[in-house]
This record gives structure tokens, sequence and C-alpha cells, in this order.
């Protein structure tokens, strides 16, 4: 099971209403890449595809395809605003490394 805290789904929704993609969700996959071995992809999507695990956390659909769900199984997805920026943060049981960045892990 993947989880959005209050904040990130608050977020995802704000995006979805300025899409206008009310009826849609937050498509979350992994893919190979990044200093550590894995980075996330995240995006606005209409609809989920035909293999997809829909999962609803928030009051927001996650659509999640075959590839990325055991990567992502006890993911929790946060959101935070700074001075410096704001965006989503990912809390993974599954990797055990980050890169230096912070923006890969295996």
């Amino acid at each position: 099971m993947i989880a959005l805290t209050d904040e990130a789904a608050v977020a995802v929704k704000a995006a979805m209403s300025r899409a206008g993609k009310t009826d849609g969700g937050l498509r979350i996959m992994v893919e190979t890449g990044g200093c550590a071995g894995y980075k996330y992809h995240i995006g606005l999507d209409s609809e989920p595809r035909t293999d997809d695990a829909v999962i609803e956390t928030g009051g927001v659909k996650l659509f999640i395809d075959p590839d990325s769900q055991p990567v992502l199984a006890g993911m929790r997805v946060g959101y935070v605003e700074s001075f410096e920026g704001s965006g989503f943060t990912f809390e993974n049981p599954n990797a055990v490394s980050h890169c230096g960045c912070g923006k890969s892990f295996k």
C-alpha cells in the first residue's frame, strides 16, 4: 500500500484542478536511472492503464504500473514547502540507500 500525507493529497488535488484532470489520478513510477540505480517519476494521468494498480488515498487515485509495484510497496509520499522550494518527498522502506543528491535510490 502506498499512502499520501494530507499535504501531498492537497498538493495533488490542486495540481489536478489546475490541469483540468479532476477525474484522473497521480501516476507514480520507478525508472532505472540516477546515480544510485532508480529514480521516481510522477505525473498526472487522465485514467489508469489496463494493468495498473489503482490505490485511493487521501481522496486521490494513484496509478502504479506492475513493474513499479514491488519497489513502491509501503511507501509514504509527502509534500513540503519551504523558502528553498517545494516538492514531493518519498519515504520508501524498500530503498536501501540514496545517492548524495537525494534524487535516486537503490
